[in-house]
Order: C-alpha cells, then structure tokens, then sequence
C-alpha cells in the first residue's frame, strides 16, 4: 500500500461531523435520529447564534440548517458562514417547509449548497448529507495537497538562494579581480544585473510566503521617505541607463516621518521601478512621485487620509483597463501583447499584500498621453 493510498484510507475512517441547527428539540431529535444509522458524528444547537459561536470547537464538516428560526433566521447565518474565509468550504443544507422559486432562489444566493423540504424523507436525506461529505472531502484533499505544494516551493526556493549567492560572490569577485577585456567586462555586469534580479526575485517568494501563512510581521519605525525614495534612485540608474531610461525623483508638500517597516517599503519602491523600466522603451523617462497629503492638516483630520502617496510613471505602452486589477494577483499571467509573453504579477503582488500590512491599498492606471502610472497609499 502506497503512502497516499494510506492516507486517503485514514482520511476516510475518521468519523465525519454533522452539525444539525433547529430551534425545535422535535425536529432537532428527528433528524439526528434519521442520520444514526450512517456512522457520523452527529452534534445538534439550538440556533444560529449558538451555531456562529461555537464553529471553532464544532469544526462541522456538514451543516443542517433551519431556515425558519428566531432571533437569526437560516438565510442569515447561511450568508455570515459563506463570507467567513475560515467557514465558507463547508457544505449548508438549507431545511425548510417553505418550497416556492422564491426561497429556493434566495437561499442560493446567500450560498447554501442544497436544500432539503420538511417533512424530510430519511432516503432522500442521508442522500444529500453523503453527497456534501463527498464533497467536502475531495475539498480537504485538495487543501492539503495545495499546502504540501507551498511547503516544497517554499523549500526550493530557500535553497536556491545559496547557490546563488555563491554565483553572485565569485561574479564580483571576477570584477574586482580586473585583467577582464571590456566586451567581457560588459557581459559580466549584465550577468550580475541578472543575478541580482533573481536574488530580488527569491526574495518577494519567500516573503509572500510568509504573509499568506500569516508569518510576517512588521517591524515599523519612522522613515523619511524622501531620502528613502533618491536611495533607490541611485541604485537603481545603472539599470536605467542600461536601458537608456531616465529615474527622475519628484515631491509635493512638505515632507514628514512616516511609520513603516523601512525594509519592505523600500522592496516595494524597488519592485514599481523595476517593472515600470521593465515597460520603457529607450530615450524615456520614469518618474517617482512623492505626496504628503496629511502636512499642514490637524491631527484629528489627518487620520482618514494616506501618510504618504508614491506613483511611479512610466512611457510604455499603457496597461490594458482589464488588467488593471489582476495585475497584483500573484496567480495572474498578464498577457503582454506587444512582448508576446505573459508576465507574472509577483513583483506587484508583492508590492500589494505589503500596502494592505500598512493599512493601505495599491491600484493602477494610464497617463492620459503615454504610459501607466501605479500608485501605493500608506
């Protein structure tokens, strides 16, 4: 027997939880009685509330809910279970005497997966109850399939970073070393722009990873953003002119400390003008801009409005209306037309979950004459 043939028979001899939620001790005894045969886990409440209250400790992977009950009506708790990221995979069956389009179409819409008419046929409901704990299954099998998936790609590419740190030290060390033509000079920078871009590249993976699992946190301290904003500037020209492309650093208001984690700011400025240089054609200019919207402002006006808000411009060809979304989700390829490839959003998600730690948010547009502008609000 193989491990996962093993795994999948465990899987399956744990016994499954089957929540049923009434008002009615009546009708919550009869459907737990018309479920006993069926080898499952069976715990009744006698509300919403209650249900709500204790999924932590429940942890159901089936829930048999009333529509018709006081204080928190079934379509209510239905809908609050669907919008919960924590509850909304587990399978609602609906029960309820009412049977006209109208409830049935409602109850779809705040989510539930089926719906069983009272007076409830035993047959037909140990049915429906099998179908949504196959389904949940083949739901928990896919869950974990996908973090043992992250596990290893979190792994590989932590072990990539040595070799290529190893790369990198002997490519400067060939350039420290001197003696190297100057067409070979020029291949080897273009080599250690390219190492570099990798590094960077690892570097956004694992710390995505981290904040999908929840394992970031952020170390903030005051941060002139100015001064932050001409240090990148002057490290990253070089591979501007490279590519023939002009950083130009501009600011409006008066500049002020701003709280941030300084490392992941200054990762997510690097990330805008590296994709927008990814963007410009030659002879063209990109352009970082800084505001202070809060300077001048009383406090207590200051507190609805961004710290700071930083756009970075570019001349390219303009980011198509659809993608202006998508662009951030790192599971998104951008088809770029003109290149003929598509583009994965990394970069730009890594910019967006590092705006939402902040409390701030990252969104994208076109200049009105040439190219697209993305802007961060921290």
């Amino acid at each position: 027997m193989t491990q996962d043939t093993l795994s999948q028979n465990v899987g399956s001899l744990q016994q499954k939880r089957v929540v049923v939620v009434d008002d009615e001790p009546s009708s919550r005894e009869a459907l737990c009685a018309l479920l006993f045969a069926e080898d499952l886990d069976i715990q009744s409440v006698s509300g919403g509330k209650e249900l709500l209250r204790r999924m932590p400790e429940l942890s159901p992977d089936v829930i048999l809910l009333d529509v018709m009950m006081p204080e928190m009506d079934g379509y209510t708790v239905c809908s609050e279970l669907k919008q919960s990221v924590a509850y909304q995979h587990i399978p609602v069956i609906l029960v309820t005497a009412l049977d006209t389009v109208q409830d049935r179409v409602r109850g779809l819409e705040v989510g539930a997966d089926e719906f069983l008419t009272k007076p409830v046929s035993r047959i037909e409901l140990q049915a429906r109850v099998r179908t949504m704990l196959r389904i949940k299954s083949q739901y928990d099998q896919l869950e974990r399939m996908l973090e043992m998936r992250q596990a290893l790609s979190y792994m590989i590419v932590h072990d990539l970073r040595n070799p290529l740190a190893a790369v990198m030290l002997y490519l400067q060390l060939l350039k420290r070393k001197g003696g190297v033509s100057p067409e070979h000079s020029r291949y080897l920078e273009t080599a250690m722009i390219e190492a570099q871009k990798m590094s960077s590249f690892l570097d956004d993976m694992l710390m995505l990873a981290k904040m999908e699992r929840g394992k970031l946190s952020l170390s903030r301290s005051p941060v002139y953003v100015d001064h932050l904003l001409d240090q990148v500037r002057q490290k990253m020209a070089p591979y501007a002119e490279a590519q023939g492309v002009s950083l130009v650093l501009t600011t409006e208001g008066q500049s002020y400390p701003v709280i941030a984690d300084v490392a992941l700011f200054q990762r997510v400025v690097e990330n805008l003008i590296s994709n927008a240089l990814k963007f410009s054609p030659p002879q063209s200019v990109v352009t970082i801009a800084a505001k202070y919207p809060r300077a001048g402002l009383p406090e207590e006006d200051a507190r609805a409005i961004p710290s700071v808000v930083l756009s970075v411009f570019d001349q390219g060809r303009g980011i198509p209306p659809e993608d202006f979304v998508r662009m951030f989700d790192p599971y998104e390829a951008v088809y770029m037309k003109e290149q003929g490839k598509a583009e994965l959003g990394l970069e730009l998600a890594f910019c967006r979950m590092v705006a939402e730690a902040h409390g701030g948010r990252i969104y994208a547009g076109n200049n009105p004459d040439r190219g697209a502008v993305i802007t961060v609000e921290m």
